[in-house]
């Protein structure tokens, strides 16, 4: 039975990609017939697919009966093309990874939130716990906050309006006033600090990137014992979040 049905399988997917193939050759959109008729499927089989492509979100059908593609295969290209471009960097922050003996940390403020991209440890390098996710605590981490720092005053009221400065620790700053006055008043300015506010016995440091127009933050955290070699890393992490701004900027 299972050597019967892996082929049938590999079929229907071949037939589905065909048909993927055919509706994104027509912008307007095209009708089943054509579209069976372009891959070469009887229509029955051609209705079945993109019935299920349709079900799926992969292709969306017209009200005049024509299939377009559908906002999962557009989210799924978004979603690869992110993919390539980190492919792009990991190098560079694996490369700072070692140069600092620290993990690496990358976030990007999408959709109202700011969100970890992408995290580079190792056995000797490991992550902080992140028991509390970025999206509740960017007043509370470097990277979070460094992100902040670099938004307008209106993106920045906003996102304040919409998260509640939670208490993570007895360091953490929990009035939005005293928060901004840091901000603008960041000794290591481009870099921000995060100094035991979101975990007990880690510092963190972050300094901006840029992908296109998106704001994203660059950053590693350490045993607060570390603490005296800010300005250090500071000047380390600065160089890579420029190859990571590049990096990012490049078109695919």
């Amino acid at each position: 039975m299972g050597a019967d049905g892996g082929p049938t399988l590999i079929t229907s997917v071949q037939r589905a990609f065909r048909l993927l193939e055919a509706v994104s050759a027509h912008e307007n959109g095209a009708p089943a017939k054509q579209l069976a008729r372009e891959t070469d499927l009887p229509l029955a089989t051609a209705y079945h697919l993109l019935r299920t492509l349709v079900h799926d979100g992969y292709v969306r059908k017209l009200d005049d009966g024509g299939f377009v593609l559908g906002d999962r295969l557009k989210s799924l290209h978004a979603s690869g093309r992110s993919q390539t471009l980190l492919s792009r960097i990991r190098p560079a922050l694996a490369a700072l990874r070692d140069e600092l003996a620290t993990a690496t940390y990358l976030t990007f403020y999408e959709a109202g939130e700011i969100r970890v991209a992408e995290i580079v440890d190792g056995p000797r390098t490991p992550r902080v716990d992140l028991w509390v996710g970025f999206e509740d605590a960017g007043h509370a981490t470097a990277l979070g906050k460094c992100v902040l720092r670099e938004m307008d005053g209106e993106s920045r009221r906003d996102y304040l309006s919409r998260h509640h400065l939670a208490d993570l620790t007895p360091r953490t700053v929990t009035s939005a006033a005293e928060l901004l006055r840091r901000l603008e008043d960041s000794p290591l300015a481009p870099a921000v600090t995060d100094i035991e506010e979101y975990t007990l016995g880690t510092v963190c440091v972050a300094v901006p990137v840029y992908s296109g127009d998106m704001i994203g933050s660059l950053g590693v955290s350490l045993p607060v014992e570390r603490s005296a070699r800010l300005q250090d890393i500071r000047a380390r992490l600065l160089p890579t979040a420029g190859r990571v701004t590049r990096g990012l900027s490049l078109t695919i």
